[in-house]
């Protein structure tokens, strides 16, 4: 593990023997001490070398230590700023500790006080460099082809991909939009004895439809108005290698048709062309939409769903799979810091309840836009909620239909349960253990419920 950094400490007051004064005291100390004399030049130096430690005088002219509290926390929520006064009243401590303060001391300063302080926190320093360096070995440790996960359920998926990929000449990917389905293809292929082939990627929801045969399969010179020489279809470019066919669900039946003759031919033939192609291809289809509904409602064929489908792997949403969220965030923070140029520590703590409670609809591809986000916007080294966007700073709805003032106690506890499973992706043992209730119980519980209602609940 690389030494850490020096850690930055800015003291601002007016006063300079008070400067002196610290800077004498902590000379010893593992640290970058800069010191300013004047509140506006002390936070100009602030939004310039963004040190970890503020000791910031109370009183001082121009701008007082309140107010120029209130800017640098503002700025990096992160930054531990110490209050000093010569005037000390509880109710200013209570103020500055409401407004980011992690400390509010008297003057004159007690010098072994302050190097006491000082030394929990570059303890602390170390111990978040080690925390991080623990992260980064915890993602190496749950990556997996380009994916992050340690939740079982991924788990599985990781398992079902090294089995399959040796052997697979069809498979389907289930899962809803933004889970990773495309990873997924490209785990396949990569494990797959194929991976030295191509690795084409073909939209089926974006195919016009006049132009899904010649797009798949290619065509002729003069097979229509406009065709002045010979085109190679997707499939012959992946021809010893793989080709992803993402939104399968999106094909016509007249398509449909014709993919299941190249399936179960292994040949394709131009448009225009009296002579098949023998072709060696690996098929990845993906879809959202659930094709055994479709099939019932005859809007895909069956044959063919049952032709993709011989190995099926369906990708959890991130709500069923909360236990990779912190993984996840920490992979895509160290992304977009290197990305951005950016030293980023991580998420503040109500930045971290806020995303472990949000309901993720977008799934992955949603946390990674949010992170990359946040990381653009971020001034400081922890991302703040100011810093995600609006639909994850407004405070998040409640499902709740009628006032909840006076109804029955065994509403008002289906409802509290419900909401408690919504938070932690239907974690039942998770769930008990927040409502302080033992997991046999909400069992019990649940299985009460699904009797009054007549279905699943969860």
């Amino acid at each position: 593990m690389s030494a850490p950094r020096a850690l930055k400490l800015l003291a601002i007051d007016d006063t300079p023997q008070n400067l002196e004064l610290i800077r004498a005291a902590l000379e010893q100390q593992e640290l970058e001490i800069l010191t300013a004399d004047d509140p506006e030049a002390g936070f100009e130096m602030f939004l310039q070398i963004r040190p970890r430690i503020v000791l910031l005088d109370m009183v001082m002219p121009k701008v007082n230590g309140m107010e120029l509290l209130e800017r640098i926390v503002a700025v990096d929520p992160g930054t531990d700023v110490i209050l000093m006064t010569a005037h000390y009243s509880p109710e200013s401590a209570v103020e500055a500790i409401q407004k980011g303060a992690c400390d509010y001391w008297t003057k004159p300063l007690d010098v072994g006080k302050l190097r006491t302080r000082i030394a929990g926190f570059l303890a602390e320093a170390e111990k978040r460099q080690r925390i991080l360096h623990l992260d980064r070995e915890l993602i190496d440790a749950s990556q997996f082809e380009g994916m992050v996960g340690r939740s079982p359920l991924m788990l599985e998926v990781f398992a079902k991909i090294r089995r399959v990929a040796p052997h697979f000449r069809t498979v389907l990917i289930t899962g809803a939009t933004g889970t990773g389905k495309e990873l997924v293809a490209h785990a396949l292929h990569r494990l797959s004895p194929s991976a030295r082939g191509e690795f084409v990627v073909c939209n089926c929801s974006a195919l016009v439809e006049n132009l899904v045969e010649s797009e798949l399969f290619g065509y002729v010179r003069g097979a229509f108005t406009g065709a002045t020489q010979d085109k190679p279809g997707l499939f012959e470019h992946a021809d010893g290698g793989t080709i992803f066919l993402d939104e399968i669900g999106e094909l016509s039946l007249p398509a449909q048709a014709k993919l299941l003759r190249v399936l179960q031919n292994r040949q394709v033939q131009r448009v225009g062309s009296p002579t098949p192609r023998s072709i060696d291809v690996r098929v990845v289809a993906a879809t959202h939409r659930n094709l055994k509904t479709m099939v019932r409602e005859g809007q895909f064929r069956e044959d063919l769903y049952y032709r993709l489908a011989i190995v099926e792997i369906p990708l959890p949403s991130l709500g069923q799979r909360r236990e990779d969220l912190p993984l996840l965030q920490r992979s895509f923070i160290e992304k977009f810091a290197a990305e951005y140029g950016k030293s980023i520590a991580g998420l503040t703590r109500r930045t971290q309840t806020r995303m472990a409670t949000y309901p993720w609809p977008g799934n992955i591809r949603e946390l990674e836009n949010v992170i990359g986000n946040a990381c653009m916007m971020v001034e400081g080294t922890l991302i703040d909620i100011d810093d995600l966007p609006e639909s994850l700073r407004a405070p998040l709805s409640e499902d709740v239909s009628t006032d909840e003032t006076f109804l029955p106690l065994d509403e008002l506890q289906r409802r509290h349960i419900l909401r408690v499973l919504q938070a932690v992706g239907g974690s039942k043992p998770r769930a008990a253990e927040i409502l302080g209730i033992g997991r046999a119980t909400i069992y019990q519980i649940l299985s009460r419920m699904k009797v009054k209602e007549g279905n699943e609940i969860v």
